[in-house]
């Protein structure tokens, strides 16, 4: 046993870039897992100006000084941000206002509708069974009051925080693109010398992640506003709310889709019943989720990386379980990551763990 690990341990473990690329991995991880709250604003205005990098080099390679091009694409940025926060923002805290208290009526509805399908498919459904649905019913929502009276009891804290964060961030975000070769440099004088296989890594990650990212925005702002504009153009309550869900919903592959079908399907029923504008409203959500499957994706993430969905759905799965929402929209690129470091990994093959094939 002990020999099987001495050669694994030689195997990954001997080449000093390796070990080396292993504690920069330790250190960073630790420092997220635990001081990520603390430092949250650091970590989000990092990731907000590497973002924002991409649209600063297109202006640069345009012949525009950096100074100009960051403080041009900085101004797009606190624009966006004061029309989510003063325009969008309380337009959906209204609209999940009027839908919270929107529910009693939808929930009389349905318990009327459960109430007869005894009646129309005696052999399917029982009156026991109705009932039993009923009470997880009004349990789920007395959980859901329950959730939705603590979030106010905490909602000034969070305001207060959110406010922090508004003043923060724009400054960090700023000083990070103006100040980002003196950043890098500084950082630079206090790495190892022995860092080739941590710099492939990270060419590999700057050019898939960075792509990822963006396209991954972009595909939250197109997808959101198609179904914004084709909810109110047929007249479905809460039009805005959800178009702001099904955008949000292309965060989590194959599930968010799944999931938010069926809140725009459930407001459109008992907004409209079983009627043509309810089989409309069906028919232009499966083309939004077809187009955007099949058209837009490919589109915008032409240099995707080949990842198994298994492997998508643990990657959420662990990284959501562990950063929350962040973790889940960064679940990829931090597969990703995984794999780029898998492949980059410096081995020593022995003797004993070459094959015949490569012998000859």
């Amino acid at each position: 046993m002990e020999n099987l690990l001495g050669r694994w341990f030689k195997k990954y473990f001997s080449d000093p870039e390796g070990v080396i690329l292993a504690v920069l991995l330790i250190v960073g991880f630790t420092v997220v897992i635990f001081f990520g709250d603390m430092l949250a604003p650091v970590l989000a205005s990092v990731v907000i100006a590497y973002l924002l990098e991409g649209f600063v080099r297109v202006l640069e390679q345009r012949g525009m000084r950096r100074l100009w091009a960051v403080f041009i694409v900085f101004s797009i940025f606190v624009a966006f941000l004061l029309f989510v926060f003063l325009g969008l923002v309380p337009l959906l805290s209204k609209q999940v206002a009027q839908l919270v208290q929107e529910i009693p009526n939808m929930v009389t509805a349905g318990q009327s509708a459960l109430l007869r399908l005894p009646e129309l498919y005696p052999h399917i459904f029982s009156e026991v069974q109705v009932k039993e649905i009923m009470t997880a019913i009004r349990s789920g929502l007395t959980e859901m009051g329950q959730g939705l009276l603590s979030f106010s009891l905490a909602s000034i804290s969070t305001l207060f925080t959110m406010l922090v964060y508004m003043v923060l961030l724009p400054v960090l975000v700023f000083f990070f693109m103006k100040d980002k070769k003196q950043l890098l440099d500084w950082i630079t004088r206090y790495m190892p010398k022995e860092r080739g296989v941590a710099l492939r890594v990270w060419r590999e990650m700057d050019r898939q992640i960075g792509n990822y990212v963006r396209g991954k925005f972009a595909e939250i702002l197109i997808v959101g506003s198609i179904s914004y504009m084709v909810f109110a153009l047929m007249g479905l309550q809460y039009a805005s709310l959800l178009g702001a869900a099904v955008g949000l919903s292309v965060v989590v592959p194959f599930i968010g889709a799944v999931v938010v079908t069926a809140p725009v399907l459930l407001i459109g029923f008992f907004q409209w019943g079983w009627s043509a504008d309810f089989a409309y409203l069906a028919l232009a959500y499966l083309i939004i989720q077809g187009l955007d499957g099949n058209a837009l994706v490919p589109w915008l993430f032409s240099e995707a990386v080949n990842l198994h969905p298994i492997a998508i759905i643990i990657a959420i799965l662990i990284f959501g379980g562990v950063w929350g929402f962040w973790g889940v929209f960064f679940a990829i690129p931090l597969a990703t990551l995984v794999k780029a470091v898998l492949d980059a990994w410096p081995m020593v093959v022995d003797d004993a763990d070459a094959s015949p094939a490569t012998e000859a």
